[in-house]
């Protein structure tokens, strides 16, 4: 009975993460040939071009059908997405790689940092601790996608007039990648920087600490004036989304430098606390 009941949770507790990975949100331009066609929080991020389009993370597992839709609602079509970046190799951000690949026949980047783990469909993360186990039984990971191309920190990735940066930004895994990236509008330039992430996981690895030292460096450095991120939290999205039908200018709401800035100086503070409570040196 307690292996029934055991199998019956565990198959309702999938089920509602499949259904929530599947949350539907309206897709909307940001800037120029800049477009947001992510989920609720898990963010894909659109780049338009006459040679290609370029897709930066491909979300969920689940995701993928969605961010397939968003694209064909905003007048696009899958296969002419050309290039496939993404910005590290946890589930949320690089499961639906494989279907997104499939459907567009596009060429996948990597970082070197996380590549074998991506190859591997999330297993032999190291940032997950003792619950890298799971990975193993099957109770989490993602389809495997083909890699393409193994880039390191500085790696340029072009397509027609689209040019996009790497920036090495480890910590919250090895491979982690911060893609800077200039967005015209008519006489307009900007330049926007989708952080990876700056959140600290409870479990450490080797290299860990060192890498959140050099991204918060890198980060620092970088003139970014239109933020994004990989989660749509880390630049308040939907704060921005309510000003900008408000806005007379529809940008302005995303061009801050200042809540970028105070995005890494929170992160830095957490990490700090981090340390301090390990006893790290």
């Amino acid at each position: 009975m307690a292996a029934v009941l055991a199998a019956a949770a565990l198959t309702a507790w999938r089920s509602a993460i499949h259904h929530n990975r599947q949350v539907a949100f309206e897709p909307f331009p940001i800037a120029g040939n800049l477009y947001y066609v992510g989920t609720p929080d898990v963010t894909a991020f659109l780049l338009t071009g006459p040679q290609g389009h370029v897709l930066i993370d491909g979300g969920y597992p689940e995701s993928a059908a969605g961010i397939m839709a968003n694209i064909a609602r905003l007048g696009f079509r899958i296969t002419d997405v050309k290039v496939l970046l993404n910005t590290h190799a946890h589930e949320d951000h690089a499961g639906g790689l494989a279907a997104l690949q499939k459907a567009s026949g596009a060429q996948l980047w990597i970082s070197r940092g996380d590549a074998r783990v991506v190859a591997a469909g999330g297993v032999g993360d190291p940032t997950l601790g003792p619950f890298r186990l799971l990975a193993y039984l099957g109770l989490t990971g993602y389809p495997a996608p083909r890699i393409d191309h193994r880039f390191d920190d500085g790696a340029t990735v072009r397509l027609g007039p689209i040019e996009l940066t790497a920036h090495a930004t480890p910590g919250h895994t090895p491979g982690c990648t911060s893609w800077s990236f200039p967005v015209r509008d008519g006489a307009r330039r900007w330049l926007a920087v989708d952080v990876c992430s700056l959140t600290v996981l409870p479990f450490d690895y080797p290299g860990r600490q060192a890498g959140f030292e050099r991204s918060f460096r890198t980060l620092r450095s970088l003139p970014a004036e239109l933020f994004l991120g990989s989660h749509a939290s880390f630049f308040g999205m939907q704060r921005k989304l309510a000003q900008r039908a408000k806005a007379t200018d529809p940008v302005a709401p995303f061009i801050d430098r200042a809540g970028y800035l105070r995005y890494v100086d929170r992160a830095e503070a957490t990490f700090r606390r981090d340390v301090a409570k390990r006893g790290d040196r």
